[in-house]
């Protein structure tokens, strides 16, 4: 391997084209009586394709503010659940559709003359499989509009860019597909070691000037940037007090996804496929969903260098590894270890088949299954008083969404344990709230067997022909 260059902390500077055009966000007439939602949608698309061919055709695209605009805020609008939860104002989705037209010309006015400034985001805390707390970032509505449209800007700048080793919040791409390139590679391929690593806070430690450096070599719109960089500084409320943000994306709001994916594209997917693997002597490959990745090598010794790179890299722009959870561990089918390593929520491991070839094992993570047996429990608990009919839907529900998750090619041991387990704590729960007597099982079963579908396989990662319950 080549010694560390000064590109390895770098992106490449591109020369722009220069910007032309409106400066800021255009007025435009409403379109709504004379072309209707479905001329809107129309037009919609036909930006959509004119900033993609910008950018596959293009070092730098232009002229994006305009597309923030009356009739794709009216769009995000319309797409925004009601469910909901609300920033600091408080202002819910109906509340603010009760005047939607003068709410959204207010704030195209706003954004014109560059006063509209974004609120703080209103902290919350969810628990976490590991027993932390994550904090979560929750935008004012209004804000979430804004964010919504830009975000959907951004991924069509970026989906032409981005690499192929990137999956996560990208359209049309799913955590089943990384399990099935993972289970792959290793079955096909010459992989005897993985580097299983974690960015220590990843969202919490984003560095916005790399970020806007990032941003502003492939857009050349400086009001376009202004208001990302507005949102970065918003900061964050709770329990009432402010707290400047001068780092980070907060999780929850629409745009941090994709600003994730344009900081990890160039500090991760950009440097690994053009400063390290050429410079490799073995094979490597490497895979990320979201601010989690992978990287399979041939030799032990390529992963040694590129993990003691990859700290580097990380601290060069305000990143850290954990280095309690990044390991190099040997796997494979030459690799006759018992070895195995947790990603997305599945367990990998060297198996065999009832022939006795090799074969990579796919099961549901012991912690993930752990924490979600304890939900399901403290849940049912809840349930005592409520009408069985409407529980056994819920149930019913539970059990859907986990086998169309985990409901792998080979992990059926485990959705079938996860649903036995609801069955058994089910029936605790029905004998509980009984007062006339033990619930006779016959009788249970009936209800059960009634309402609750039964495990089934759902994700075929060996032949790829997805399907849901």
């Amino acid at each position: 391997m080549k010694a560390r260059q000064k590109s390895d902390d770098l992106i490449v500077a591109v020369k722009g084209v220069k910007a032309s055009g409106a400066k800021g966000v255009t007025e435009r007439r409403s379109r709504r009586g004379s072309i209707g939602r479905t001329g809107d949608e129309k037009l919609m698309a036909q930006e959509s394709k004119g900033i993609r061919w910008q950018s596959e055709n293009r070092a730098k695209v232009q002229n994006l503010m305009h597309l923030v605009n009356e009739e794709t805020l009216r769009e995000e609008h319309r797409k925004q659940s009601g469910k909901k939860a609300t920033g600091i104002d408080g202002v819910t989705k109906d509340k603010y559709g009760e005047q939607l037209d003068e709410n959204l010309q207010d704030l195209i006015g706003r954004m014109k003359q560059f006063s509209y400034k974004p609120q703080a985001v209103r902290r919350t805390y969810i628990p976490k499989a590991n027993g932390k707390m994550r904090p979560l970032g929750i935008p004012s509505y209004e804000d979430k509009l804004v964010q919504g449209v830009m975000a959907d800007i951004l991924n069509d700048i970026y989906e032409p860019r981005f690499m192929d080793s990137s999956y996560g919040f990208r359209p049309e791409r799913n955590q089943h597909q990384v399990v099935r390139i993972i289970n792959q590679t290793i079955m096909t391929r010459n992989v005897n070691y993985v580097l299983e690593a974690d960015i220590k806070g990843f969202f919490d430690n984003v560095n916005h000037d790399w970020l806007m450096k990032f941003l502003g070599n492939d857009i050349e719109d400086k009001n376009y940037l202004r208001y990302i960089k507005r949102f970065l500084i918003a900061g964050v409320m709770e329990d009432g007090q402010y707290q400047a943000s001068d780092r980070g994306t907060p999780q929850g709001g629409l745009i941090s996804p994709i600003l994730a994916n344009v900081y990890l594209h160039y500090v991760l997917d950009w440097w690994f496929e053009t400063c390290v693997k050429p410079h490799l002597e073995g094979e490597a490959y490497y895979v990320r969903f979201a601010d989690d990745f992978l990287v399979l090598f041939q030799y032990e010794k390529d992963a040694e260098r590129v993990m003691e790179r990859l700290s580097l890299r990380l601290k060069a722009f305000s990143l850290e590894l954990a280095e309690e959870k990044t390991r190099i561990l040997p796997i494979g089918r030459y690799k006759g270890t018992k070895e195995d390593f947790d990603f997305l929520g599945f367990t990998f491991f060297n198996t065999k088949t009832r022939e006795g070839k090799y074969r990579l094992g796919v099961r549901t993570s012991k912690k993930k299954l752990k924490a979600k047996k304890q939900g399901a429990k403290e849940w049912l608990r809840t349930q005592l008083t409520k009408p069985v009919a409407e529980t056994m839907k819920l149930l019913a529900s539970v059990v859907r969404g986990h086998c169309n998750y985990y409901g792998v090619s080979g992990n059926f041991r485990c959705i079938q344990n996860y649903w036995k387990y609801l069955k058994y704590e089910a029936y605790r729960m029905l004998n509980r709230r009984d007062q006339k007597g033990r619930l006779p099982y016959p009788k249970f079963l009936r209800i059960w067997n009634f309402y609750v579908p039964k495990p089934r396989l759902t994700k075929d990662i060996w032949h790829w022909q997805p399907k849901t319950v």
